[in-house]
């Protein structure tokens, strides 16, 4: 019987770099040795609340059993009841008769002084007046109802060390449910799986302490039941942060500033008048209206994921990774980081040109061109990093500053539209005419500009809808925020764009010289048609010479146009420092997230956080250099079409979320947003790509490539995380889609394969024989290691639990494509029956029983041989085929790997050929079993089994031998020592050699196709096939013909072919001598006995065999001794023999004679599968 796993100390550990939570009084759930919970039966002389009696001096049945287990402390822990009025004593003992008192046990509080009275809440105190612990419960526990818990009360200090709440003495129980119940009430506490600011973890009553029965040592192991708690559920059974001066922001504050602030940028200023040059004011608005969809699609899908639970900081990370998985996750994470990161430098570059112009402007210079750029860039990241450092406070309000100037620079060119023109006429400004909307309405493409090239230019602006999702983390309430905000900003940006570009449209002509000497007489000239021309302008010379003003040539325009032009120059200062600063803060928070999920193990340093807010000062730090060193560069424009292809990587994979989430029918897919659909995600997510490849084809191509180096890198290193992801339950939907399609269809032959219930056990007990097995099966056919756990059910039921997971895991991590099936049964047979049945879904169901020779067969216990040949016989009545495999040094190194007792406290010095048992205990989580490896000296084993799993393209599975062991060992004796090598023997590659078949009986062509798949793997390929028939010497030749052509119709490779002429000539006496030693104290000798003796011994010993059986099976029986003879004449250098299983009449030989017959084929020779199929056909030489 296999050991359940460890398990951690109750609580949980601190993790570095988080601050201890304050102590509080009552501790959330038990520690080891301790119990919740205590039911005691309430007698008839039972007085008031207390429970101890009318005079406090009747134990309780756990006081007096003093079990050692810690579910109840000694009668003296709780201070003497204080005796009440006979009235209510009298009434209590009345309401008491026949009840359950329910102790809720305080394992924390301290022993209080005899003298101490008893405190509030106490059993005595119970019925004499109300107190506050009537109404709450230990450990957060709400009971029969207890709906008016307070948040205060969990935390209330007490000093006592027993809570006593006699449900039916007490008339606000009877109130609510009327019977004594330990149950909890639903409450949010109880679905909590994180520590987390809202509140804390609380834990309600396993299944175990309300189902299992009181009278069998119902607290073993501390736990009600033995029950124990999962080292994740200890993990976050935490306390509750203190949240005391965290800054949290509003949907205003937190997302609809940031965003209009990211959204408008300085394309609102510079650009947006040349996109309406170009394009017109028709395409103008298809521009922005495209970007508003591809916006608001994914602003409608980031509002449908932020609202399926509880969003904490990391934005597009976070959304993406818990939607998707850590593989898409990690990918898109890391690149949008630097995304935001590189964009710091891009606004600030930005910014730093705007104030080059306005010194060339004046002629003020500092060194030359580039060189101011770079000085002011790095004068503002400096300042940006100040701001962001101090905290998000100022940084918010800083944000606060800027809107509020982008505001007022918006509102001022609004009202410079209606201010009359006068002197700004010759520069093409006009006020609002209907000659000019008209004139400006349709496209005017210049230069090699066209609809894609404008669009590419305009998009970026657009990129800004994440600012506020990306400080998820740090807003009161994102569920809400992040909706709410990001589509307002989505409309409120969308229309004063689409309001700035009609309005620049209809004020300001496409070309204008600025020279006022070009006003002429409207209509005066007669070969000019333009609007300018009937406004009083002819710039017709632009036709020729290019102008420096008007919307294709005025960057500057949209000053010309405002009330006061500097007021616009501040709103493009203000436009491109909100931005960088949003960049600057979004980064690090998005890195930050990315490193605390260890996605990246190197990158783990980054996920320190500091202060109340959790700042990743670090990461503060590493954007700052990473922005400072794009500034520095100063050539931006390469980098800049990458940069907008990450951010469009992203919005498109968060589309592609809400698509794959819906798609998977996941029952967890349940967004409170209801105002989104699948299809319209899909194509969001489409015309994101599409977009990136408008934009700039190579960057998008890089983009891509990126992502999916950066995908296989995560998906190669396996992170330990379950999120939960759509990934994980579409797979799970495929795979029921096509296990019911797979059951409407018949098998065929041509599909046959092996699906083999394999009996390992613990699957790390027998590792040999599951790597044979294995080998013939990876990527073939289904292998299920069945483990039938026997002796006391409750041991047994809770070993299974635990089991499951570990050995699962186990498997998984040593690359083995196998499933784990543990069962409770009273016996082996019974076990396996239960197994051969239930075992398996629709087609996906074993077909083939595999189980190890018992090699003990000689000293066990007669009744154990019995069940382990009737196994075979339930194997063939259900239609199973089944191997026997027999390793010459046995398969179980179970007592190998539990020798922990005999290890010493000092090492032994072991001779450098010895073998040695090494016991160490992994410091991995204790959610996995304590890691017990077996090393060997100076042994190759390890080695050329790396090797060879790198010669497969696969990670190595874990050795079971391992070089340079540590710590106390324990010399191994010869016979285990060759166990021990024997037990790696198949996981190394199969040098030159042959696997013999001897295909003595058809069998429906089991026996053939086994060696078969084997070849066919890497460690078996240098392997070649010999055949060994049976036939008559006086025509080998013939039948080595007839096996030849089937062999070839069949398509298996072969090196020879041998026909044993002389199979049944009677094996030497010597042999058959051994063979009736081996057998003698099994038989029954019913000829030296009285027939009614005999017949009674048979009946009471049916394995025994009998002296008619023995005669009548005699040729059989020389026929198994015979082969052996021939087998280690032909096959004893083989690597693997592969042979006919013998096939007893059920009823008719005995179990001992069978395992007789099996025990001389098989003996002294090398590994050797007896294989028997069902006799259905699982080859055909047919198409």
């Amino acid at each position: 019987m296999e050991s359940g796993f460890p398990t951690s100390p109750a609580g949980g550990e601190q993790t570095e770099g988080q601050a201890g939570p304050p102590e509080p009084a009552m501790p959330l759930r038990p520690v080891a040795s301790q119990s919740r919970f205590q039911v005691d039966l309430v007698t008839e002389g039972g007085g008031g609340g207390g429970g101890d009696g009318p005079k406090g001096d009747a134990p309780s049945p756990a006081q007096e059993r003093g079990d050692g287990g810690g579910a109840a402390a000694p009668s003296s822990a709780s201070p003497p009841a204080a005796e009440p009025p006979a009235t209510a004593a009298t009434a209590a003992a009345e309401e008491a008769k026949g009840r359950f008192r329910v102790n809720f046990v305080d394992p924390a509080a301290e022993k209080p002084p005899a003298s101490t009275p008893p405190p509030p809440g106490s059993a005595s105190d119970l019925h004499g007046q109300p107190q506050q612990a009537a109404s709450e419960s230990m450990n957060g526990y709400p009971q029969n109802g207890d709906t008016m818990l307070s948040e205060g009360s969990l935390h209330s200090a007490g000093t006592t060390t027993h809570h006593y709440y006699d449900t039916h003495s007490n008339t606000y129980y009877l109130r609510t449910f009327g019977h004594n119940t330990i149950d909890a009430v639903p409450r949010i506490d109880h679905y909590r799986n994180t520590v987390a600011q809202l509140g804390e973890k609380l834990i309600r009553p396993s299944l175990a302490e309300l189902h299992d029965e009181l009278d069998k040592e119902p607290f073993e192991d501390g736990y009600v039941n033995g029950e124990e708690t999962s080292p994740a559920v200890e993990a976050v059974s935490k306390h509750v942060v203190d949240n005391k001066g965290v800054v949290k922001f509003g949907w205003v504050k937190g997302v609809l500033v940031r965003c209009m602030l990211n959204i408008w940028g300085v394309m609102l200023f510079i650009r947006l008048t040349w996109i309406v040059g170009h394009a017109g004011i028709g395409l103008a608005l298809v521009v922005i209206g495209t970007a508003t969809v591809v916006t608001t699609i994914t602003g409608l899908s980031t509002s449908a994921i932020t609202t399926n639970g509880f969003v904490r900081g990391g934005g597009a990370y976070y959304l993406i990774s818990r939607s998707l998985g850590p593989e898409f996750g990690g990918a898109i994470g890391l690149i949008f980081a630097f995304a935001n990161a590189v964009a710091v430098a891009m606004y600030v570059v930005g910014f730093a040109e705007t104030v080059r112009d306005l010194l060339v402007e004046h002629n003020a210079l500092m060194i030359d061109e580039m060189s101011d750029i770079r000085i002011i860039g790095t004068i503002t990241v400096v300042a940006l990093f100040g701001i962001s450092v101090a905290g998000m406070e100022w940084e918010a309000k800083a944000q606060i500053v800027l809107l509020g100037i982008l505001l007022i620079s918006i509102f001022n060119f609004t009202v410079g539209t209606f201010i009359p023109a006068n002197d700004k006429r010759a520069k093409g400004f006009f006020n609002y005419q209907s000659d000019i909307f008209s004139e400006n309405f349709g496209p005017d493409f210049r230069e090699g500009e066209g609809f894609f090239s404008v669009f590419a230019i305009f998009f970026p602006a657009a990129t800004g809808i994440l600012a506020g999702a990306n400080i998820s983390g740090d807003l009161a309430d994102p569920q809400s925020a992040i909706p709410k905000g990001t589509l307002l900003a989505i409309l409120i940006t969308t229309i004063v764009y689409a309001g700035a570009a009609i309005s620049t449209g209809s004020c300001i002509v496409r070309d204008a010289t600025g020279n006022l000497t070009d006003a002429i007489p409207p209509g005066t000239v007669t070969n000019c048609t333009t609007a300018a021309c009937k406004l009083g302008f002819n710039f017709s010379s632009c036709a020729t010479n290019k102008c420096s003003y008007g919307l294709m040539n005025d960057f500057q325009v949209m000053s010309l146009v405002s009330g006061f032009g500097p007021l616009v120059t501040a709103g493009i200062f203000s436009a491109t420092l909100s931005s960088a600063l949003a960049s600057l803060v979004s980064a690090p928070k998005i890195f930050q997230a990315l490193c605390k999920d260890n996605i990246y193990p190197g990158l783990h340093i980054f996920s320190v956080g500091y202060g109340k807010n959790n700042e990743p000062l670090r990461g503060y730090v590493l954007t700052f250099f990473i922005g400072l060193g794009f500034i520095l560069i100063a050539e931006l424009n390469v980098i800049a079409p990458i940069i907008s292809n990450f951010f469009l990587a992203s919005y498109a994979l968060i589309n592609f979320s809400v698509f794959h989430a819906s798609l998977a029918k996941s029952p967890g897919w349940r967004p409170s947003f209801r105002f989104y659909n699948m299809w319209i995600s899909l194509i969001g997510a489409i015309l994101c790509c599409g977009v990136m490849f408008v934009i700039n084809w190579w960057a998008a191509l890089l983009t891509n490539v990126i992502v999916l180096a950066l995908y296989i890198y995560v998906t190669y290193k396996k992170p330990d995380v379950n999120w939960g992801s759509s990934t994980q339950a579409l797979t799970y939907l495929n795979a029921l889609q096509h296990a019911i399609r797979l059951t409407g269809v018949e098998d065929h032959v041509k599909n046959f394969r092996p699906q083999c219930l394999l009996m390992t056990g613990a699957p790390t007990s027998r590792p040999a024989l599951l790597h044979l097995v294995h080998a013939f099966t990876k990527n073939v056919g289904l292998v299920v290691c069945g483990h039938v756990h026997m002796g006391p059910r409750r041991q047994a039921l809770k070993e299974i639990s635990t089991d499951q997971a570990k050995y699962q895991r186990w498997l998984i991590k040593n690359k083995m494509k196998a499933f784990y099936a543990p069962v409770y049964a009273e016996d082996l047979r019974e076990g396996t029956q239960f197994l051969l049945q239930a075992v398996g879904l629709g087609r996906m169901r074993p077909n083939t029983l595999v189980f190890g020779f018992k090699k003990d067969w000689h000293q066990a216990l007669m009744k154990d041989v019995e069940n382990y040949i009737n196994t075979i016989h339930d194997a063939f009545d259900y239609q199973y085929g089944v191997v026997v495999i027999r390793l010459k040094e046995g398969f179980n190194i179970s007592h190998l790997q539990a020798q922990e007792e005999l290890c010493t406290s000092q090492e032994k010095s072991a001779h450098p050929k010895d073998i040695v048992v090494n016991l160490e205990h992994s410091d991995a989580d204790s959610s996995k079993p304590s890691s017990k490896s077996v090393s060997e000296t100076n042994s190759p084993a390890v080695s050329q089994d790396q090797k060879d799993e790198e010669d497969d393209g696969k990670a190595s599975t874990q050795p079971l031998l391992k070089k340079e062991a540590k710590g106390p060992s324990v010399p191994l004796n010869m016979t285990d020592q060759k166990l021990l090598q024997a037990s790696s023997r198949f996981q190394k590659k199969q040098g030159k050699g042959t696997i013999d078949v001897w295909w003595l009986f058809d069998d429906g062509g089991l026996t053939l196709l086994i060696p078969y798949l084997l070849t066919t793997k890497k460690k078996w390929k240098d392997c070649k096939i010999r055949v060994f028939i049976g036939g008559k010497i006086n025509r080998i030749d013939h039948d080595r013909r007839t096996m030849a052509t089937l062999l070839s119709k069949f398509r298996i490779d072969f090196s020879d072919i041998t026909v044993l002429g002389d199979m049944n000539t009677k094996p030497s006496k010597d042999n058959i001598a051994a063979f009736e030693e081996m057998i003698e104290p099994f038989r029954l000798h019913e000829d030296d006995k009285e027939q009614e003796a005999s017949e009674k011994m048979k009946e009471e010993e049916p394995w025994r065999i009998t002296d008619n059986e023995l005669e009548i099976y005699k040729m059989k029986t020389y026929r198994q001794i015979r082969l052996n003879e021939l087998l280690r004449e032909n096959s004893g250098t083989a690597n693997l023999i592969v042979m006919s299983l013998p096939v007893a009449r059920k009823g008719a030989v005995s179990s001992a004679l069978y395992m007789a017959w099996i025990e001389t084929l098989s003996k002294d020779l090398p590994p050797i599968l007896l294989v028997r199929g069902n006799h259905q056909s699982v080859l055909t030489f047919y198409s």
